[in-house]
């Protein structure tokens, strides 16, 4: 088993907490993405998993065996850096047995490991070749070949895509997903990037300020944000959130009046944070008014951004064919009621809905 199972850690530099009391278990064979903004704390949570920083409190287990003060070496895990960290005088068939070398493997099992990570990564052609002689993508495939071929019990992925186009991220994160799903290996990915989160993760983790906000599956993060802060984090654009008046059966955004009773029922009269997709609202003519400051053609889909009368931005997210309306003018926005959320105004923590 190889259960990774933060317990309360915390990760202090003087006095500054990295990482604030994280309790996590990720699961046997499980891929989890860490997800936030920089100086979240996520490369630190996995840095203290490799053994690359001390945990100031709490227990770190993997495999069900406590590792607080076990030896980087000694934990069975490999991490994959954002900047590959190949040896340039070395070539890739060197590179990626390097690490077997310092296990003092046999040579002959050392070329069976070696040839089994190279064809699965396609990289068979190019063993007698040096990194500079490489593209970026096949860069990551080697460094991706070197911790696989250790077999440990956890890969640990530090930003790994960051350094690539756009198109070969696309293509690289679906070999990554593709290989995880071969190898069934635990696998804690950290990136600051929601769509590979969304498109990579078993489950998300999500992190601000060294504290935990959420962990769920994909759909759910998105679905159910359990803060304002998970919710606009998730999504592009993000979820709009709006200042607005409970009042019984309805919201009111700026006079308009929007039933939500069959969603949240009856409601406390007072300020809520309301939380609409882009997606869930649309250009009518009739609802809350807004001025349209700027128009994004994305071919598929035109994101309209406008301004509400109390300087709050609002996207609505269009499809393909819907007419452009005019930069400066004033349009009316209606929301779909059953797609809303509601966000306490203070704390910014979710209102359920009605049961």
């Amino acid at each position: 088993m190889a259960r990774v199972t933060f317990d309360g850690v915390s990760k202090r530099f003087d006095e500054v907490a990295a990482v604030d009391e994280l309790t996590l278990e990720i699961g046997d064979g499980e891929l989890l993405v860490l997800l936030g903004p920089s100086g979240c704390g996520k490369t630190t949570a996995l840095r203290m998993v490799a053994g690359l920083e001390d945990v100031s409190d709490g227990t770190l287990s993997i495999g069900g065996t406590v590792v607080n003060d076990v030896e980087p070496k000694d934990r069975d895990v490999a991490m994959v850096f954002q900047s590959y960290a190949l040896y340039p005088h070395m070539s890739v068939r060197r590179n990626i047995e390097f690490p077997l070398r310092q296990r003092r493997i046999a040579a002959a099992e050392r070329g069976r490991r070696v040839t089994e990570a190279a064809v699965t990564l396609g990289l068979e052609e190019l063993l007698d070749r040096r990194p500079g002689q490489l593209s970026g993508g096949q860069r990551q495939r080697v460094a991706l070949a070197r911790a696989i071929v250790r077999d440990p019990k956890v890969f640990l992925m530090d930003e790994p895509l960051s350094n690539l186009d756009a198109t070969l991220r696309v293509q690289t994160r679906a070999d990554i997903v593709s290989l995880q799903r071969r190898l069934a290996t635990t696998t804690i990915y950290v990136t600051h990037d929601q769509v590979e989160a969304m498109t990579m993760g078993h489950r998300i983790a999500v992190m601000r300020s060294g504290r935990l906000q959420q962990v769920a599956a994909p759909q759910d993060l998105y679905e159910r944000p359990a803060n304002t802060f998970v919710a606009s984090f998730l999504g592009s654009p993000g979820m709009n959130l709006i200042p607005a008046l409970a009042d019984g059966s309805t919201v009111v955004v700026d006079g308009t009046d929007i039933d939500v009773s069959e969603q949240f029922g009856t409601l406390p009269s007072g300020p809520v944070t309301l939380g609409v997709r882009p997606e869930s609202a649309s250009l009518s003519s009739t609802g809350f008014r807004a001025e349209v400051t700027l128009v994004e053609q994305l071919g598929a889909e035109t994101h309209v951004i406008c301004t509400l009368v109390d300087g709050t931005q609002f996207v609505v997210r269009q499809a393909h064919g819907f007419s452009r309306p005019e930069l400066g003018g004033t349009v009316a926005i209606s929301v779909d009621p059953s797609s809303l959320h509601l966000f306490d105004a203070e704390s910014g923590e979710r209102r359920e809905t009605a049961r």
